[in-house]
């Protein structure tokens, strides 16, 4: 009777240790995934910025030459 109650209680314990896994697991990959879309984004804005910086620098230019 014993035994069995702590083969129960082992049950339990291995039960709730699996189902905290699979949900850090779960969390893990979730945030991966985060990452992964802020770099995407992240790179997107760094183009954006750069075509900014070379229209800029045209215009610059542009405007430099029309004032001379």
């Amino acid at each position: 009777m014993a035994k069995d109650k702590l083969k129960d209680a082992a049950v339990s314990i291995g039960s709730a240790m699996g189902k905290a896994d699979a949900k850090a697991h779960q969390a893990a990959h979730k945030a991966a995934k985060a990452v992964e879309v802020a770099k995407e984004e992240l790179n997107a804005l760094s183009k954006q910025v750069d075509a900014l910086k070379k229209q800029l620098k045209k215009s610059s230019q542009k405007l430099k030459s029309a004032l001379s």
